[in-house]
């Protein structure tokens, strides 16, 4: 529930118009034009222009690009990691108690295994560009973040 926390409250207080959806309606909004452009952050993008971000980035950009809608990554540049590739980075494994219980109820029965990645992975050909505080990289990705940040680290 961190977007609707903290990203409608930091949108809201910047002036943005602010609309909140559930995660699985971003779909069918896309499907009825609602949706135009999908900007996310990025918890790190590696020096090969795969971004990794919270779970569910890597969904939405399949989304953006079956439906014809450009997909931005918004970071600054400390949120690159130009010493490693998508290969080299392994995703943790959240606390499973996140989606077991709400509050100190149990949601889910017992004997379900349950699997909580904290991050996926958006590959750099689902990305129309990101947007950092030293310019925008444009696709070819890997050429272009090496042109434009690693200058600035």
């Amino acid at each position: 529930m961190q977007g609707s926390r903290l990203t409608t409250y930091e949108l809201v207080k910047d002036g943005f118009n602010v609309s909140l959806i559930a995660d699985t309606m971003v779909g069918y909004m896309m499907s009825k034009g609602y949706i135009d452009k999908v900007i996310t952050g990025a918890d790190r993008i590696t020096r090969d222009g795969y971004v990794f971000n919270k779970i569910g980035t890597y969904q939405l950009s399949v989304l953006a690009e079956k439906h014809g809608i450009p997909f931005y990554t918004a970071a600054p540049t400390s949120s690159f990691d130009l010493n490693s590739d998508h290969d080299s980075i392994v995703i943790e494994k959240r606390d499973i108690v996140e989606i077991l219980k709400i509050g100190r109820v149990r949601m889910v029965p017992k004997g379900v295994n349950i699997i909580n990645p904290a991050f996926d992975v958006t590959p750099p050909q689902l990305i129309s560009g990101i947007v950092t505080n030293e310019g925008i990289v444009y696709p070819p990705l890997v050429e272009n973040i090496e042109k434009l940040i690693r200058p600035h680290l």
